[in-house]
């Protein structure tokens, strides 16, 4: 039985090496080199995103990927934003409607 345990022992720790060894050669295959701990890239303007913004947008990567927190962060900033053009676009074809079928009474 000991035999048994230190065999599934020394298989773990074999395994272990080998991904630590595999990260530290291949990495994670990041375009960018990770952020100094506790600082964060991820900025957007208060007012007027553009899609500049929304491409120079950089996340904190985490050990499983980007920070949770920020990315909900920026798609919120951003759906506020869609949401704010949306309804300008509206009121501007409600008013582009009303001039139309102010002319068309003439």
């Amino acid at each position: 039985m000991l035999t048994l345990l230190l065999y599934v022992l020394i298989v773990g720790l074999v395994a272990a090496m080998l991904f630590l060894v595999a990260s530290a050669v291949f990495g994670r295959s990041e375009e960018l080199g990770p952020l100094p701990q506790g600082t964060t890239a991820t900025v957007l303007p208060a007012e007027g995103v553009t899609g500049a913004d929304v491409r120079a947008l950089r996340f904190q990567q985490v050990v499983r990927g980007y920070k949770a927190g920020e990315v909900d962060w920026a798609l919120g900033r951003l759906a506020e934003r869609i949401d704010e053009l949306e309804f300008e676009l509206a009121q501007m074809r409600q008013w582009q409607a009303q001039m139309a079928a102010g002319q068309e009474h003439r």
